[in-house]
């Protein structure tokens, strides 16, 4: 336990110190919340992969991959990535250009700009509210992974947590984000190819029977290609169709896309995703871990002894704990906080500008009888977004004290709301030339709504229909299909008879 607190007092010194220039480098609220368009597409990459691979990556998702076996990791490896990596190379270069001409700062103001609409950036910053439960669900795996490693109840660890990374992004907002993510980022490259290099040990040297016979003997629907008895990933379309497309709609979360307004030409777009594809495979692939703690985790080691249920969610960290030495446990497991960190600044740095900016800034506009200027809006925006800090961090804490029993599924639920509400918009108003703002923002609201319909009512309404309601990325896909699909398809249509007329 000491090493552990030598070790995570040095990781807290050194992000303190980056925060701390990262501070120094902001002076208002434009450069708090996307920089100053001065940052090496290399800096961009790795940023954008750490904050991509988040605590789910890392500590979550491997539970999935133990309970459910080859077809989650199809799901949450092959199709996630695919799915974003083409979706990030698709709006990436257009949103840049357009961000810069419009001096956009967060996805609201870029959609509100393009759609010359203050009230549906306003919507958008009343939807973005919806990242607070990813917010709720990195909190809680990094309170699981500290708990276990600094012999701390979880009271202290969200204490620490909260009050660390508030602090440092407090400070100095992207900038803060920035470097702490290079840093942290550096050393998630290392610890993943510790972990897979553990599991390639375990492939090669397990003996009679080999490793894949032993998941085999266990489960033989593990290594199915769809796992008929799986809880989440039982069939085609939950296994290959959601995963591709959940890929797809992750990367309009706020605090991805954006990452293209970092920089100053679409050179260093291109080269930042290069960066991007090939770090987040690494990451990515760390889902594995859940077929390698198959073999090495007795099942009995995953039961809360407080409450004698099954913790999928705590299998990253006891296979961990079997693989490898004390000492290396305790290195390992402070990469792995510095890995769900990395995501978590950069989502209160999206939540705080965007509440500040495109909420209550415009609700100022709309219903201030006073008219301030510009200036007077920026210091104000920037005073917003750190009291907003504090409320998120106030709220969390309150929350994740009683955390909900799947983390997981929780933050997905929420984060795929959000996501889902800015797909149409961000597609349209990326390709198509003429944007008709009643349709998209339609669309945006009865994706929405047909996520959380299907997912809390799904069953009950649609009892024989075959598909998994509980796993909210079936959810999420469905309301793609069934709402943004036919969008793009009308708002082409439309385009194509304005520039006609034209």
């Amino acid at each position: 336990m000491t090493l552990a607190w030598v070790l995570f007092t040095i990781y807290l010194l050194g992000t303190s110190y980056l925060g701390w220039v990262g501070y120094k480098k902001t002076d208002g609220f434009s450069s708090f919340a996307i920089g100053k368009g001065d940052m090496s597409p290399i800096v961009v990459g790795i940023t954008l992969a750490a904050s991509t691979a988040s605590a789910a990556t890392f500590i979550i998702n491997p539970g999935f991959i133990y309970v459910d076996g080859l077809s989650a990791w199809i799901n949450m490896f092959l199709g996630t990535y695919s799915g974003f990596m083409i979706m990030l190379i698709i709006l990436s270069f257009k949103f840049r250009s357009l961000g810069e001409k419009m001096k956009a700062l967060t996805i609201p103001d870029w959609i509100g700009k393009r759609y010359q609409s203050k009230g549906f950036s306003l919507y958008f910053a009343f939807i973005n509210l919806l990242s607070f439960a990813f917010v709720v669900l990195l909190v809680g795996g990094i309170s699981i992974v500290m708990q276990k490693l600094l012999v701390v109840d979880n009271t202290t660890a969200l204490l620490i947590t909260l009050i660390f990374v508030t602090g440092y992004v407090f400070l100095g907002g992207t900038y803060a984000h920035v470097y702490t993510n290079v840093f942290q980022g550096a050393l998630m490259i290392i610890v993943s190819c510790a972990i897979l290099w553990t599991g390639i040990e375990l492939i090669m040297e397990t003996n009679n029977p080999g490793f894949w016979e032993q998941i085999s003997l266990k489960d033989p629907n593990l290594l199915k290609l769809i796992n008929p008895e799986g809880i989440l990933f039982n069939d085609f379309f939950s296994t290959y169709v959601a995963g591709f497309f959940i890929g797809v709609a992750l990367v309009c979360q706020p605090h991805i896309l954006t990452k293209a307004l970092y920089v100053k030409t679409n050179k260093d777009v291109r080269n930042y995703i290069i960066v991007v594809g090939i770090v987040l495979l690494l990451f990515l692939l760390l889902v594995s871990a859940g077929f390698f703690a198959q073999v090495v985790v007795d099942p009995s080691q995953l039961i809360d002894p407080s409450t004698g249920e099954f913790r999928q969610d705590l299998v990253m960290t006891v296979y961990l704990m079997n693989v490898f030495p004390d000492w290396t446990f305790t290195v390992v497991s402070i990469i792995l906080l510095a890995a769900a960190m990395s995501t978590l600044d950069g989502l209160l740095v999206s939540i705080s500008t965007i509440t500040a900016n495109d909420l209550v800034i415009n609700l100022i506009d709309k219903f201030s009888k006073k008219k301030i200027d510009q200036e007077q809006k920026m210091k104000l925006a920037f005073r917003v977004s750190h009291v907003v800090l504090v409320v998120i961090a106030i709220l969390v804490f309150a929350i994740n004290l009683n955390p909900p029993k799947l983390l997981g599924i929780f933050g997905q639920v929420g984060v795929y709301g959000l996501v889902l509400a800015a797909l149409a918009p961000l597609l349209v108003g990326v390709l198509l030339k003429n944007s008709p703002i009643k349709l998209v923002w339609t669309a945006s609201i009865l994706a929405v709504t047909t996520h959380f319909v299907l997912f809390f009512f799904g069953n009950e309404l649609f009892p024989n229909s075959g598909f998994t309601f509980a796993n909210p990325s079936v959810t999420a896909v469905l309301a793609i299909f069934i709402v943004v699909f036919p969008t793009l398809v009308i708002a082409y249509i439309l385009n194509k008879k304005i520039l006609k007329n034209e």
